[in-house]
């Protein structure tokens, strides 16, 4: 009995144009090239190009806030120039070489095409979507401007990471200049420092109380490194969950953040910055103060925000004013408070909110650059301690030595 042939499905990339002559674009499977041309002829589409989509990985890696917020810019521009939502959907997921984003898009394409709403279809993948984008959409959708709300979505993502990237920026150099340290540091008492010892060892005489002191710190790193490295790994394990599930120690956490000198000042005009800038895109998109104030509580970042913000929304909630609500909390700057008030006298939150986050968002970056010139004489210094000790150490029993001579 005859088998039948093995025919496997290849992935094609087409482009052309529809019955209205409209470009359009698209990723299909078929068995052959000349059958999928036949059935995308058969939907009323003249194919000018098709070729076989190139090979992926198919996991993909992981999908970050960036790519969000590319994806939200991108479908601001395509619904913007008048492009069907499906469609967009389709030439988005066309274009992304993440298998994880293509098929996430694919997935809210298929949706949308089916009917469901664009909130409801991103509202299956909070991971990447949480309330305040959801409820954004939502409102672009019911007040029939969800072109403009996207791009002010966009606007915010863009923002956010921009911000997100900076204060990463202030926090990665230390931290990598302090790495290195301690990799020297590490390697000076696992391979360096053992030599010096066995040349000491031939002195026949007594060794300095420091000299004595590192080569003990040398013993103990060579001997006891796996049990150093599972007591800090139990640490930091233990601090991040009980930082998750303890809302007294993050409280404790978020408000010794604050007080860091510098450091603690660029975290609270970030903070402050995300705040005005989603009270803007919110009250913007017609969500209602109170219910914006509500959304915007869970976006700070920083659980002192947060409580405060929340206070803020129930003060509101009784009728009172935004800006002495603000004021209240003790947690907004006085020049903030007073825009934020010329705001609501003059019926303009959403334009003096944005004024208030572009100021911030500057400071947050010249604050950053001010850092990083402020730091980095500090952190060749603390290396230069920590170095030079060692070496120092080595060398006093050779100084002792010359000196009976």
């Amino acid at each position: 009995m005859a088998t039948k042939p093995n025919i496997q499905a290849v992935r094609f990339r087409w482009e052309g144009r529809d019955r209205m002559g409209r470009s359009v674009r698209g990723r299909d499977t078929s068995s052959a090239e000349a059958l999928l041309r036949s059935q995308l002829r058969n939907q009323g589409i003249t194919v000018t190009r098709i070729r076989r989509d190139r090979p992926i990985n198919r996991r993909g890696r992981r999908i970050r806030p960036r790519d969000i917020a590319s994806f939200t810019r991108q479908l601001a521009t395509l619904t913007g120039a008048g492009v069907p939502m499906v469609q967009a959907l389709g030439i988005i997921a066309t274009s992304e070489d993440n298998p994880r984003m293509q098929r996430m898009v694919e997935a809210i394409q298929n949706q949308v095409a089916s009917g469901v709403s664009l909130a409801k279809a991103m509202e299956q993948h909070p991971k990447y979507f949480d309330y305040l984008f959801v409820n954004l959409v939502a409102a672009g959708e019911g007040s029939g401007k969800l072109e403009q709300l996207l791009d002010s979505i966009a606007t915010y993502k863009e923002k956010m990471e921009y911000i997100k990237a900076k204060i990463k920026k202030a926090m990665i150099y230390p931290a990598s200049v302090i790495a290195v340290a301690i990799l020297v540091m590490i390697v000076m008492l696992v391979f360096v420092i053992p030599e010096f010892q066995k040349l000491f060892n031939g002195f026949g005489a007594s060794l300095p109380a420091y000299t004595r002191m590192v080569i003990g710190l040398s013993e103990s790193v060579r001997n006891y490194a796996p049990v150093y490295l599972l007591v800090i790994g139990g640490v930091v394990a233990g601090i991040l969950a009980l930082y998750r599930r303890s809302d007294e120690f993050r409280l404790w956490v978020d408000r010794t953040l604050l007080r860091v000198p510098v450091m603690g000042a660029i975290l609270k005009k970030a903070i402050i910055a995300r705040f005005c800038r989603s009270l803007a895109t919110m009250y913007g998109a017609g969500v209602p103060m109170v219910e914006a104030l509500e959304t915007i509580a869970g976006t700070s970042g920083n659980l002192v925000y947060e409580n405060g913000i929340q206070m803020i929304h129930d003060q509101v909630a009784t009728g009172r004013a935004l800006n002495e609500s603000m004021k209240q909390t003790d947690l907004f700057p006085n020049a903030v408070i007073q825009m934020i008030a010329i705001g609501e006298q003059s019926g303009k939150i959403q334009e003096m909110a944005n004024k208030v986050a572009v100021i911030y968002e500057a400071e947050v970056d010249n604050a950053v650059e001010s850092l990083s010139t402020l730091i980095e004489p500090i952190i060749i210094v603390v290396l230069g301690i920590i170095v030079g000790s060692l070496v120092v150490a080595m060398y006093l029993p050779i100084f002792k030595l010359g000196s009976v001579v």
